[in-house]
């Protein structure tokens, strides 16, 4: 069983390494406090969940089961069970994925079971071996303190996909190429994996936070309402994220239309330019006697200045229609949006220069 067990006692003294024994004549004292993780459980672990602690069967299913499950909090009298996703940080992928964590919380005891490494329960791991603080103010307070810390290692996920949406739309902009449209599609599928997982999530933390539970003290309900304001605050930056990436994907087909347009335009200028050429050519091509211009000793020159001014004129006809930029006037780079401070209201200058109204 990849379990670690910590039992702080109502003394005040942590007791780390427990085995099977200790974990249940400590449940069973119902003083202090136990906290019981497990990772990557078994149908051993679940056993000992359901036989040892006499936890639900249902909730003990989802445990084991590696399927995911939707965040949910359902209340079994004595305690309660939560299921919360984070970011699993353990995998290195092109796409986000979700990591999940279910909390056995009761009266006098924490069980936190997740089938991958997430670094915010080491974390908390750290804290409990170095003083045991997080496990002083109670159950309550312990299980916001895993579920804080899961959530807050959700925001470096959405900063590095809002860095990785400006990429995009710069090189969208600059030159949008084939792996450019893998990287949106990427970040689209990311942005949905968050967003379906923290909708459902934030609905759970705003009941958890509302009362209701006894498990849950008055005054840790509090500390969940901020969870759960960190929860909204994650969900706008996903979707403006996903906002972003649904314009880069507009921006990406726009552009590609447009150079294709380019190249259509192109082509069409020198089928234009050649069309007359290659009949002029076709003309005096023909093996026909009594042609006059044959015998003409400057005929080979005007047919040739001929063929000169048809380019020119055809030329001159797209840069006329603005087929082209060659030659023409371009905007400037943009600056930034500034105003003449001369011109707000308030300015020092400005009312400096203005006439004192006089005061009889």
């Amino acid at each position: 069983m990849a379990c670690k067990a910590y039992y702080l006692s109502p003394d005040g003294q942590l007791h780390q390494d427990l085995s099977r024994e200790d974990i249940k004549s400590a449940h069973e004292s119902k003083e202090g406090l136990l906290w019981i993780d497990i990772s990557e459980t078994t149908q051993e672990d679940g056993e000992f969940l359901e036989q040892e602690l006499g936890l639900h069967h249902l909730a003990v299913e989802d445990c084991v089961s590696p399927n995911i499950h939707p965040p949910k909090v359902d209340d079994f009298g004595e305690y309660l069970f939560i299921v919360v996703h984070g970011i699993n940080h353990a995998v290195e992928t092109e796409i986000v994925e979700t990591a999940e964590l279910a909390v056995f919380l009761g009266p006098h005891f924490v069980v936190s079971n997740h089938n991958y490494p997430l670094y915010s329960v080491e974390s908390i791991r750290q804290l409990v071996i170095a003083d045991g603080r997080p496990m002083r103010r109670g159950a309550d307070f312990f299980a916001y303190t895993m579920i804080d810390a899961l959530i807050d290692n959700v925001m470096p996920t959405i900063d590095k996909m809002s860095d990785v949406a400006e990429e995009i739309e710069e090189e969208t902009i600059r030159y949008p190429q084939q792996t450019t449209l893998e990287a949106i599609l990427k970040l689209k599928r990311s942005t949905l994996r968050v967003h379906r997982v923290m909708v459902p999530q934030r609905d759970v933390l705003n009941r958890i936070s509302r009362g209701g539970f006894p498990q849950i003290k008055a005054e840790a309900l509090m500390y969940y309402r901020d969870i759960y304001d960190h929860m909204v605050r994650i969900e706008d930056l996903n979707q403006t994220i996903r906002d972003r990436a649904d314009n880069a994907l507009n921006t990406y087909l726009s552009s590609v239309a447009n150079r294709q347009n380019e190249v259509m335009k192109t082509l069409a200028m020198v089928a234009t330019i050649f069309m007359p050429l290659t009949l002029l050519a076709g003309i005096y091509g023909m093996n026909f006697e009594n042609m006059p211009e044959l015998k003409w000793s400057w005929g080979y020159f005007a047919v040739l200045g001929i063929m000169g001014v048809v380019i020119i004129v055809a030329l001159w006809r797209f840069w006329v229609g603005n087929w082209f930029s060659w030659g023409r006037r371009r905007i400037s780079r943009a600056r930034l949006f500034t105003i003449e401070p001369e011109k707000l209201l308030g300015n020092a200058g400005r009312l400096a220069g203005r006439p004192r109204r006089r005061t009889q």
